[in-house]
């Protein structure tokens, strides 16, 4: 079984390397998603897309026009690479729309709004969202901005992960394939016309009643980038997410039967508690492939995962779902999943739905053609304000220049270190993310930063990392920026010193801090960022030269940075990595936010040096 997997998962990685150099060979994905839902689109009549490629990657259902839908809308979405999940699963019954981030990234604001916008009336929209950082920062800012519209909207999380005993820091417990259920449940509720209270609740109780833990036999593969080798021969990976970070623990192979055994126990672990779950309960089973294994090892799973459910642990299996539904790219392995039934569950999973990846799956007629759906526009629609590069720059145009083509040059050089360090203490992409946000910021600074106005150029840097990011780094840097704008076009009136800078830069701490939940020690990007702050109002309090405390800022930024190694993480991805292997991994959004800071404050020196 292992042997085969193996052969597999080496011809699906060329595969996936492939489609990468086809593009532009830069590791950017994006247009694997954009090919991905083009291709869904033609091959399943129901659905259909928004027209607003490449940054809104929304698929929903092709009978669906919001102003007119008369039931609530059930909306959901993550990083791609999952696939079917989420896209495969919309469809009368079950999702009403699925908002696609890049692979392993979570969907940018604008997409999540833009969808809410596509198919929402006057019943509002339920939005489900797994457990992960980037996903509930992006699904809950534009939850906000509809709200502000006039849309009604609720949101769950789903948090079925059980392979991590708590306290998990402020990140919880990881959304898994049992959010697959939960998607289903409320889609059928929806489909019976109720009310959203009542959705949402229906979905809330659905996501308290599964526990999910997933099996790797191998590691996956990014698009244009090569598998990581941390999973020797002969090894396997118990309790791992879907994003290819690494799982709780390594261990020999074994044959089936005992690795069933043990997932099973590890889920309805009266320690944890993570499921109310007891002997005498009834139970639906979900076993779903990562995305290598063959449907034939699925069901020999699924064989020994029933007897095992009822022999073992005294429970009633009343429907099991076979088949990869939530995958991680290429990714060898599985992950089971038990949710506790009472007949209204068990109805909400019978009803009917065309979504097409659904285990029923789907029926309707292919039409003779598909063209995208429009772009919906804001509930207000206000006229944006036209910016642009002056013709000359000021001196403070010039250091802004300098500074800001320095930092993003730093990050595009850093790539692979980055990307490297974040394969062994995260999903691996980190420099890859970093990467679009430093060259967008290069391109459109030739075009559209006002860099004679600091504020606007603060918040102007912050549109092109939404535009192009995504993902948790991208909405913590755009909330980042827009903490700093508002400071600093507070003193727009004033002349911009660097004490107004410092401000500003404590209100973008704050902000982040606030919004993302971390703190300093949390091993963040605010490891490397804080101590450049304290830094910084330490040295111009006592009098320095301006262009000597960033200096100092940046050294004490580095400094935080290399401190994260030391650190166990309380925030993102890294919660889920063992202590020992951080012990010797720097945080890589730490040492990208030192990175970039270094570099601008050494480019504001030499700016002052040569002027």
């Amino acid at each position: 079984m292992a042997q085969r997997i193996a052969a597999i998962h080496s011809s699906i990685r060329a595969t996936s390397i492939d489609l990468e150099l086809k593009h532009d060979g830069k590791g950017d994905t994006a247009y694997v998603v954009i090919e991905f839902i083009e291709g869904l689109i033609e091959t399943y009549p129901g659905l259909q897309y928004l027209d607003g490629f490449p940054e809104v990657k929304v698929v929903l259902r092709a009978d669906v026009s919001g102003e007119k839908y008369d039931k609530v809308a059930v909306i959901s979405g993550g990083g791609s690479g999952h696939e079917p999940a989420h896209a495969g699963f919309v469809g009368e019954g079950m999702l009403t729309a699925a908002i696609c981030g890049d692979v392993f990234t979570s969907p940018n604001v604008d997409s999540i709004v833009a969808g809410i916008r596509a198919v929402t009336g006057p019943m509002g929209c339920l939005l489900i969202v797994k457990n992960y950082t980037g996903d509930r920062l992006n699904f809950g800012l534009a939850a906000e901005q509809a709200k502000s519209e006039g849309y009604k909207v609720e949101m769950v999380i789903v948090g079925d992960d059980c392979a991590l005993p708590p306290p998990r820091g402020i990140a919880g417990r990881r959304g898994l394939a049992g959010t697959i259920l939960v998607h289903k449940v409320a889609g059928a509720a929806a489909a019976c016309g109720l009310p959203l209270a009542d959705v949402a609740a229906e979905a809330k109780r659905a996501s308290e009643m599964v526990g999910t833990m997933g099996v790797a036999l191998s590691v996956c593969t990014l698009p244009g980038q090569v598998t990581s080798d941390r999973l020797g021969p002969g090894k396997m990976e118990l309790g791992l997410g879907i994003h290819g970070e690494p799982g709780a623990a390594v261990a020999d192979l074994q044959p089936v039967d005992v690795v069933v055994s043990h997932v099973l126990k590890e889920i309805l672990s009266s320690e944890t508690n993570y499921v109310p779950i007891t002997r005498g309960s009834r139970v639906v089973l979900l076993i779903n492939g990562l995305g290598a294994t063959p449907l034939m090892e699925l069901m020999i799973i699924a064989g020994k995962a029933v007897p095992g459910l009822q022999l073992e642990h005294g429970l009633a299996v009343d429907r099991v779902y076979t088949g990869s539904l939530m995958t991680s790219l290429d990714m060898a392995g599985f992950s089971i999943s038990v949710m506790k039934a009472d007949q209204a569950i068990l109805d909400r999973l019978d009803a009917p739905t065309k979504a097409p990846n659904w285990p029923v799956g789907a029926a309707g007629n292919r039409p003779p053609a598909k063209i995208p759906v429009p772009l919906p526009p804001p509930h207000s629609i206000q006229s944006d304000k036209t910016l642009s590069r002056p013709e000359k720059l000021s001196s403070l145009g010039h250091i802004l220049e300098a500074a800001i083509e320095a930092a993003a040059t730093e990050l595009v050089n850093l790539r692979d270190n980055l990307n490297e360090w974040d394969s062994k203490v995260g999903d691996g992409d980190c420099g890859s993310t970093m990467f679009r946000g430093a060259v967008a910021i290069l391109e459109d600074m030739k075009k559209y930063y006002p860099l004679n106005d600091p504020a606007e150029t603060v918040n102007e840097i912050g549109s092109s990392i939404r535009r192009v990011m995504g993902g948790t780094s991208g909405i913590l840097y755009d909330i980042f920026c827009k903490a700093a704008y508002a400071k600093l076009k507070a003193d727009s009136e004033l002349v911009i010193t660097a004490l107004h800078w410092a401000d500003a830069l404590e209100a973008a701490i704050a902000a982040v801090s606030k919004y993302g939940g971390a703190r300093a020690g949390y091993r963040t990007l605010l490891d490397a960022l804080i101590p450049a702050l304290s830094a910084l109002k330490e040295r111009l309090s006592a009098g320095d030269n301006p262009v000597d405390a960033f200096i100092i800022s940046a050294e004490a930024a580095v400094a935080g940075a290399e401190s994260t190694k030391h650190m166990q993480a309380q925030a993102g991805r890294s919660t889920y990595i063992p202590g020992d292997v951080l012990a010797s991994i720097p945080d890589p959004g730490a040492m990208a936010a030192a990175a970039w800071y270094r570099a601008a404050a050494l480019a504001i020196k030499e700016k002052y040096n040569t002027s």
